[in-house]
């Protein structure tokens, strides 16, 4: 089943399309965008928000931003959807497959074509099985749009209704809240080490007690762990550690405690 985002500056025509859209059996679900610029936002806010988006049913002649122009922006993505573009004009259609467009239809739209370009983007499609694409995050950056991959991430550190994201490249700063973004990332290596802080474990490099507290070495930054998140994060590091694979050939650091080292208790590191 595809989920396609219809764009078009002229409801009407607009209605109409996703209309046609939603009476095939393939089309799980058709969101729609006024004009390019709305489109774009709507797109990168599904990406924010992990949305899964297939295919894009696309207007060419639009103000603002038009449809050659946005099926460019859309080509810059990480996994970007199939276009179908969707136009009253003959005459873009060499600039639209080179842009690797799946189908070129011309309005006024007949049922036949646009089940067969339907077809088209669904054998394009790869199936829901397929691995998963390593998650991103976009940032909007003085006009511009980055993709900061999961992975990058040392830590986030929640501000107010924002997330701060710390990469060795830098800091980027989100609308969404930290819980938001620790549900989105649960299972990806990420813990909670702070009521402001979620941490990527694959980035911490040691783990130390300093007067009482927990300190992490993530990156090339230094993090208090809470008393409340000691224990937690004591024994998640520790079962990284242990269970992580060394290099063929190389010793494993002991920058983090081996089980066996000799440290502070639980009890006494929350006292």
């Amino acid at each position: 089943m595809l989920r396609v985002l219809a764009v078009d500056d002229e409801v009407p025509a607009l209605e109409e399309i996703a209309y046609l859209l939603r009476q095939d059996p393939r089309i799980e679900h058709v969101s729609t965008a006024v004009g390019g610029v709305t489109a774009l936002q709507d797109m990168v806010q599904m990406i924010g928000t992990g949305e899964r988006l297939d295919g894009v049913f696309l207007d060419i002649r639009m103000p603002g931003l038009d449809g050659l122009d946005l099926a460019r922006l859309i080509g810059g993505f990480p996994n970007p959807p199939r276009l179908v573009f969707v136009t009253a004009h003959e005459e873009c259609a060499v600039q639209a497959f080179e842009l690797e467009a799946v189908d070129y239809l011309l309005k006024p739209i007949r049922a036949d074509r646009l089940a067969e370009a339907v077809r088209r983007l669904e054998s394009m499609t790869p199936a829901a099985a397929d691995p998963v694409p390593e998650d991103v995050i976009p940032v909007e950056l003085a006009g511009r749009t980055r993709f900061v991959p999961q992975q990058a991430v040392w830590f986030a550190e929640a501000q107010g209704d924002y997330v701060r994201l710390h990469t060795d490249e830098g800091s980027y700063l989100v609308r969404m809240p930290l819980a938001a973004l620790e549900r989105r990332w649960a299972g990806s290596g990420f813990i909670r080490v702070h009521r402001s802080t979620l941490v990527s474990v694959r980035h911490v490099s040691e783990l130390r007690f300093d007067g009482g507290r927990v300190m992490l070495r993530v990156g090339t930054e230094t993090l208090p762990v809470s008393r409340r998140h000691t224990r937690q994060v004591r024994e998640r590091l520790i079962r990284q550690f242990r269970d992580r694979p060394a290099a063929p050939g190389a010793t494993r650091s002991r920058s983090l405690p081996s089980p066996s080292a000799t440290l502070p208790s639980p009890s006494a590191a929350l006292r």
